[in-house]
């Protein structure tokens, strides 16, 4: 029996483990799964940007146990470990693994990295190392939007942009809410002119009248350059004009941080992104694969030309040239789910096609928002139908129970 050791308990690590799980009952290929998580529960953080506001949605929505969405595969199929990723040697095909007990090495056939990122700053727009820390500062920063009245938002990229919506919605009249324009360029961050830079003009003009009609104010061309934080708990912005603003609460949404430092260095890029081929191989690693547009860079297809290239590196900090968006997760999962069947097999896997049309849908407050597919602009019914009202939460429980698949 093949033993599959998948590092990382978010969406692309448990729904690849239920993909592989059953399609090899239906073939009778015989397989184990050990999944490592330092998170009891999957934490479904595309919604955090509303979560972020007190009362809006409870735990129980955006929180579910993983290990009982298991229980229907034999118990020699499958095994959920809490802890963390140390270190992983590809010479001896071994993980070390830090738990409650200390560490301990797991031997494995094939290894699939699927451990996402961080936030670079204290905001929990991702998880915080487990689960029931992820929930103290999801209720900390709950408390401290319903105490604040100045909340500046710094960075106006697709979080940004949701974040500064969600407050304006429901505190636009009673709070000052304020975006910052930012852009990441390389590792450095420099002011923007406009939000959501590099969608289409039409979807940045949407976007900005939304958020004006929300009573959102946005300063354009500006930088943060420093924060302090005062005595009484407000913080002190110092901007890229030499203007010094206090306000309650600072939510930066710039940044995130791939989590890989348990890696070989030969394994990930100068910006810590694992590095894959065309097949979602881990380059210069046997039998390693990964999931997730937040850890892997993927390549672009060999028709995309250099443009898309220089365009992902400048707009994404060597980010993949594939956004890190769930549908795109989605993809990769059933991709790698595929290919491990297939190796499983002795057959050949398949090349990962990168789609070509960037799509992108933004929620603005709770009734509207912006987006597109390609160079056509998503009305804003559809982006609010799709996305706007549910923040995709309903897949949550199908996802962990494995029924989606």
């Amino acid at each position: 029996m093949k033993t599959v050791v998948i590092l990382g308990g978010s969406y692309g690590g448990v729904s690849t483990a239920h993909r592989i799980l059953k399609q090899a009952a239906k073939v009778s290929s015989p397989v184990k799964i050990i999944l490592v998580s330092p998170n009891t529960h999957l934490y479904w953080n595309i919604a955090a940007t509303r979560a972020l506001l007190p009362g809006q949605i409870a735990d129980e929505k955006i929180f579910q146990a993983i290990a009982p969405g298991f229980k229907q595969y034999p118990a020699d199929r499958f095994e959920f470990i809490i802890g963390s990723a140390e270190g992983v040697d590809v010479a001896t095909k071994k993980v070390t693994v830090s738990g409650a007990t200390g560490n301990s090495e797991l031997s494995y056939d094939i290894l699939i990295l699927a451990t996402g990122s961080n936030a670079k700053e204290d905001i929990p727009l991702k998880g915080k190392g487990s689960t029931e820390a992820t929930k103290e500062s999801l209720h900390v920063f709950q408390n401290k939007v319903k105490q604040a009245k100045t909340i500046y938002v710094v960075g106006a990229g697709p979080t940004g942009v949701e974040v500064a919506g969600e407050l304006g919605f429901e505190y636009g009249k009673t709070k000052k809410i304020t975006l910052v324009i930012m852009q990441r360029l390389l590792e450095h961050i420099a002011s923007g002119a406009q939000i959501l830079e590099g969608t289409p003009a039409s979807v940045t003009k949407t976007a900005t009248k939304q958020l004006l009609g929300l009573n959102v104010t946005i300063k354009a061309s500006t930088k943060v350059s420093g924060s302090a934080k005062m005595p009484d708990g407000r913080t002190e912005l110092t901007l890229s004009s030499g203007e010094k603003v206090v306000t309650d609460l600072y939510l930066p949404t710039v940044g995130l941080v791939p989590n890989s430092s348990y890696l070989p260095s030969s394994l990930v890029n100068s910006f810590g992104f694992v590095q894959v081929d065309e097949f979602l191989k881990v380059k210069g690693a046997k039998d390693v694969w990964a999931v997730g547009g937040e850890i892997t860079h993927i390549l672009p297809t060999p028709d995309s030309g250099t443009f898309r290239e220089i365009c992902s590196v400048l707009k994404h900090a060597s980010a993949p040239s594939e956004e890190a968006q769930y549908v795109n997760t989605e993809k990769q999962s059933i991709h790698v789910a595929k290919n491990i069947g297939l190796v499983l097999k002795g057959a050949q896997p398949v090349k990962y096609k990168v789609d070509e049309k960037d799509m992108l849908a933004v929620p603005v407050g709770r009734k509207a928002g912006t987006g597109h597919m390609g160079s056509m602009k998503l009305p804003s019914f559809m982006v609010n139908m799709v996305k706007g009202k549910t923040l995709f939460m309903d897949k949550l429980s199908p996802l962990v129970s494995g029924s989606a698949f």
